[in-house]
């Protein structure tokens, strides 16, 4: 659907709207909704999914007040294609953005770079939820347009954006400006090598600002924080500051128990407005961790793969939902799905029709402790080098191409994918070959592959690379 047909179109609808698939009565009346996404938070980072060193008592209270999902995926493997999954409900194989950078007919914006930003005619979350009577904010980083293109925030329901637009400006958490509603906020704090405005802390300053001031109507507030992604700085490594590690290493985990300090600052004021049980919280990462934090931490919770690879270690992510009186309380869910859903959901929540054509469905049953029918097949792929994967039911597959073999895992056996099994499944490779054959579209920007290509190592003195 056009977006000018969605905004001319859509109607808030009454208590009974479907979201996608699966039937449920929109609550009475409109919760808020805050979405936290994390940037590059392995599966196994936080406490609640099985983290030993690194603190993250705040969120493992979210954990416990809400729903854990453990077969919950990221829209991509890495940061871009997720953004555009999660704001779109398009998988990648029919949302605009399928990867970081483009790998044929280059785009305008900086050919060196590649970047493709939202089209015109995408339909976001934010517009669905305007169009439902919503404030929309969203603070952190954008990652789907640059200023000057079609995919800039505020052409894309967003009312309020405050952060970083271009996603390698957003490697820097002592950047010297950051955009705010379009219009550059020098930080003079870090003007000439000073290192005094930590972006993150103006990013949880703003949050809370937001929440007070938007306290009496229904807001949506989308929190894309760039904890803890590269570059590896924070103001103070502690409470990690006295351990055998390196530096490294001390400062990964500084960042994570800083993001927790910010989420657990959202949930107490949250709770100081008398805005709990009017508010769902969303929290996830955009992919799967960076290989230097595997063997000290666990980051990849046991999971195969890391960022940029579509095994289980870079797409499935921490996920946890908490609306106090209506997601249920300690409950640890298994139910299969993605950024992809979080579009019909939102606007399920919202009590509107989502836009016709998306690939992602409502999960408001399952979010709220009901049964529901799961998908059929979830699709990714990646183009750095190609690859695509599907999960049906508890089947896990991978190829690398087109024309290449098809990797078989059945994740309720083998969750780390160690044994691939399409020779004894033939029948189940072969209905999942069936549906890849028209799982995606064609994009002039990122081509399928027949055969199997190596990632290209980008030279050291390379600058402005898209990552």
């Amino acid at each position: 659907m056009k977006r000018r047909d969605f905004l001319r179109g859509a109607g808030v609808a009454g208590a009974a709207l479907l979201g996608g698939r699966a039937a449920q009565a929109a609550p009475a009346a409109k919760p808020n909704i805050i979405y936290i996404m994390a940037d590059d938070l392995g599966y196994g980072d936080l406490g609640s999914f099985g983290q030993k060193l690194i603190q993250t008592p705040h969120l493992d209270r979210m954990a416990a007040q809400g729903t854990r999902f453990t077969h919950a995926y990221a829209g991509s493997a890495v940061c871009g294609p997720t953004r555009c999954v999660l704001m779109t409900g398009l998988h990648t194989g029919h949302c605009t953005r399928r990867d970081n950078r483009a790998k044929a007919n280059l785009p305008g914006e900086g050919k060196d770079r590649g970047l493709v930003p939202l089209a015109p005619d995408d339909v976001t979350v934010a517009d669905v939820l305007g169009k439902a009577g919503y404030t929309t904010a969203g603070i952190g980083k954008w990652g789907l347009g640059n200023p000057g293109t079609t995919g800039v925030p505020e052409k894309h329901g967003f009312h309020h954006f405050y952060g970083y637009l271009d996603q390698v400006h957003a490697h820097s958490y002592y950047a010297d400006y950051l955009l705010r509603d379009g219009a550059r906020v020098a930080l003079d704090g870090n003007k000439g090598g000073k290192r005094t405005q930590y972006t993150h802390d103006l990013f949880a300053e703003a949050t809370l600002d937001f929440i007070r001031k938007h306290r009496d109507r229904p807001f949506f507030l989308y929190l894309p924080y760039t904890l803890p992604h590269g570059k590896y700085e924070v103001p103070s490594d502690a409470p990690y500051t006295d351990r055998d590690w390196s530096q490294q290493h001390k400062n990964y985990a500084a960042m994570i128990t800083r993001l927790d300090h910010t989420c657990g600052q959202i949930l107490s004021l949250l709770g100081e407005l008398g805005l709990d049980e009017r508010t769902i919280v969303f929290f996830t990462s955009d992919n799967g961790p960076n290989p230097p934090f595997l063997e000290r931490f666990g980051s990849g919770g046991g999971l195969r793969g890391i960022k940029r690879q579509l095994y289980e270690g870079g797409i499935r992510v921490p996920t946890i939902v908490r609306w106090p009186g209506r997601v249920p309380a300690g409950r640890v869910s298994d139910f299969p799905w993605s950024h992809a859903d979080f579009l019909p959901t939102a606007a399920a929540l919202a009590g509107i029709e989502p836009p016709k054509g998306l690939d992602g469905v409502s999960v408001v049953p399952t979010l709220l402790g009901k049964e529901q029918a799961p998908h059929d097949f979830l699709y990714w792929e990646i183009h750095s080098p190609f690859q695509q994967a599907v999960r049906a039911g508890k089947w896990k597959a991978i190829r690398f191409g087109t024309e290449e073999p098809l990797e078989l895992y059945d994740l309720a056996a083998d969750p780390a994918e160690k044994r691939d099994v399409a020779a004894r499944h033939p029948d189940v490779a072969k209905r999942i070959e069936a549906y890849l054959a028209t799982a995606r579209s064609p994009s002039k920007y990122w081509p399928s592959k027949p055969k199997r290509t190596a990632r290209r190592k980008r030279s050291k003195g390379k600058k402005g690379a898209q990552r």
